[in-house]
């Protein structure tokens, strides 16, 4: 059987990474670049750097991507397309109209038109009232816009009404894409409505994004399969990643703590990542990343998306010594001390800490009790981050990652001990390339004496979550079942349980 590589490719806001691995999981190749303003850029030049380096670059199968693009559309307002929002709860939820608590200029962007209709469930999956099909009709056929967003009272509990509109605007209007929010968020109104209206409005990213990684790699002769790396750590095909393009926002820092957990071989453990901005401090557990239980704002929309608990602090390499919080960025090459400059950083404060060997200057010693001082304070920073996510346990080890690791102490109060594994500096890329693929689904089932029909409905709702890992790439026979939670609703009047289950797999092998 011949070798098969893999690349593995994280945007970051200060550098792009980007890793080869081959069938055995060994890094073969790494490499970073800083990260252009249009991201593709950037993205081209990692993936040239770490293909120069192989013998042969056709033996390439799959490439998988990290990438903030959708992020950086919904923060600096760009490239969204304009979305037809329809909210299925009519008369119980006309008091909240859909995009009341986005922020003026966002709703401007996105919002062709809104409107709520009669339609929607009960907790139990009784209907609030049937759906007004001749409503739904009316309004997309008189709401031009580039998707349209669904989304009904108690959806997950119920499916039938989404799918059912879904139906009737392929009819009215044709192959426009639709975002039903019972396949995107979780139980929660107002935030799984906001969800399926960000992923509308980002599929002409997503669209830009896969003819782009396609085009740079058509150019280099690979002919490969591509995946996005989400939220919670795993990989979706990209067929997957253009209907759920929200699900790559938090795609980074769960790269980052998977990459951690691969290259370390330590399954429960804090994971700092120390970029060239800022650091990102995560927990992880069985080898995932902690989800975190809080509603995640994006770009000022409240969402309700099962996203890695990360805590951030402005500490990186490229962090200014005596400013406000603020960074060099990708410029540390030109403007470090180290580096012949005339900005003093972290870098520099590490260095002169004796923490690393970094750059092509020594550092002026004018500047050394100054930056001693900085090198005090930062590890105070993390003493006290690591404190934070700890939860008061003090038997994890700390594992240090990113391309600033080296800014860390050799020894950080409330970690049993600091692990620094090869190839550190690019565990978010390693972390891509050896993700799973997954599905997830949520949905409300009766308590405990539910009897046969709760088995059946927790038993269908584990199918689901393997055909959606199955949908986003995942080998149908190794697919295994890696988390079932239960949690109790006692505000109802019949005994029920939230029901989330996830799945999770290898990629399928490459045809052929």
């Amino acid at each position: 059987m011949s070798m098969s590589l893999r690349v593995g490719i994280d945007v970051g806001g200060t550098n792009t990474d980007a890793v080869v691995l081959d069938d055995d999981d060994r890094v073969l190749a790494t490499a970073k670049r800083p990260t252009s303003p249009d991201v593709t850029e950037g993205l081209r030049a990692a993936l040239d750097a770490v293909l120069a380096g192989l013998p042969d670059p056709r033996l390439v199968t799959r490439v998988m991507l990290g990438t903030t693009h959708a992020t950086n559309a919904i923060l600096e307002r760009r490239a969204l397309g304009r979305v037809a929002v329809l909210r299925l709860g009519a008369p119980a939820t006309t008091s909240v109209p859909p995009l009341s608590e986005w922020p003026d200029d966002l709703r401007d962007t996105v919002a062709a038109g809104t409107a709520i209709v009669r339609g929607g469930y009960f907790v139990d999956g009784s209907e609030i009232a049937p759906l007004d099909e001749d409503a739904v009709r009316k309004f997309v056929a008189g709401t031009p816009a580039d998707a349209v967003a669904v989304t009904g009272v108690f959806s997950p509990a119920s499916a039938d009404q989404e799918n059912r509109v879904a139906e009737i605007i392929r009819a009215e209007i044709g192959d426009v894409p639709v975002s039903l929010s019972h396949e995107i968020g979780s139980l929660g109104l107002l935030e799984r409505e906001n969800a399926a209206v960000l992923n509308a409005a980002l599929y002409g990213v997503a669209r830009d994004v896969t003819a782009a990684l396609r085009e740079a790699l058509a150019s280099r002769g690979l002919e490969v399969e591509t995946y996005f790396a989400q939220n919670d750590g795993t990989l979706m095909a990209v067929g997957y990643a253009a209907r759920y393009p929200v699900l790559t926002i938090g795609s980074g820092p769960a790269n980052s703590l998977r990459g951690a957990a691969y290259l370390s071989g330590v399954a429960d453990a804090i994971v700092a990542d120390v970029g060239g901005t800022s650091t990102d401090l995560g927990v992880l557990v069985g080898g995932f990343p902690r989800e975190s239980a809080a509603a995640v704002e994006i770009g000022g929309v409240a969402t309700n998306f099962r996203m890695p608990d990360i805590l951030s602090i402005a500490l990186g390499g490229g962090t200014i010594v005596g400013a406000e919080p603020r960074s060099v960025g990708y410029r540390i090459g030109a403007e470090a001390l180290v580096f012949g400059g005339s900005t003093p950083t972290m870098t520099d404060a590490a260095v002169a800490a004796g923490r690393g060997v970094v750059g092509t200057h020594p550092v002026p010693g004018e500047w050394r009790e100054r930056l001693a001082h900085a090198v005090r304070a930062a590890d105070e920073a993390v003493a006290d981050a690591v404190d934070r996510v700890a939860l008061g346990r003090a038997d994890r080890p700390l594992v240090a990652v990113g391309g600033g690791a080296f800014l860390l102490a050799e020894w950080v109060p409330g970690a049993r001990e600091v692990i620094r594994p090869e190839h550190a500096e690019v565990a978010n890329a390693v972390g891509a390339a050896i993700a799973l693929a997954s599905g997830r689904i949520e949905t409300i089932v009766p308590a405990a004496g539910g009897g046969s029909a709760r088995a059946r409905l927790i038993d269908n709702a584990k199918e689901e979550a393997a055909a959606r890992a199955v949908a986003a790439g995942a080998d149908p026979e190794s697919v295994q079942i890696v988390e079932l939670s239960e949690i109790p609703l006692s505000y109802l009047p019949e005994p029920a349980v939230r029901l989330h289950v996830k799945a999770a797999g290898p990629l399928a092998r490459p045809a052929g």
